[in-house]
């Protein structure tokens, strides 16, 4: 009986997501073929023409256009943003700020600071439990 291992593959378009690409922009052959973990990873080490000019011009896909605008995807959402966009098109929005992009990054950046603010705080009741438990632990002993 032999157990050779198939190759673990993926769908293109799980591909797409890890690579960071919008998959209607993407090559045919890519689009249609299930990708193994070494071809992703050589996609990864060594990108393909196609795959470095995607990259830089897009189309790129709606997380990647959120992160460049520094944005969340709801926010994307809520500013009537639903298709992909460009570089060149992320750049005339970042250089000419509508009002709702505007607004979005400053709840984005809200969020950020709130998180950190819980994270450090976190922290602090962490710290404070750990001194606490040794202190505990001094007097049992």
């Amino acid at each position: 009986m032999s157990t050779e291992k198939k190759p673990q593959t993926m769908k293109p378009v799980s591909a797409a997501k890890k690579l960071g690409i919008y998959l209607p922009a993407a090559p045919e052959a890519f689009r249609n073929t299930p990708v193994s973990r070494t071809e992703l990873n050589d996609l990864l080490a060594s990108p393909p023409e196609w795959l470095v000019e995607l990259r830089l011009h897009g189309p790129h896909p709606r997380d990647v256009v959120a992160r460049k605008l520094g944005v969340s995807v709801s926010g994307l959402a809520r500013g009537g943003v639903t298709d992909p966009l460009t570089t060149d098109e992320i750049s005339a929005l970042l250089a000419d700020q509508p009002e709702w992009l505007a607004h979005e990054r400053g709840v984005q950046a809200e969020v950020r600071a709130e998180n950190k603010r819980v994270k450090e705080r976190d922290a602090e009741r962490r710290a404070r439990a750990e001194r606490a438990a040794a202190e505990q632990a001094a007097q049992d002993s």
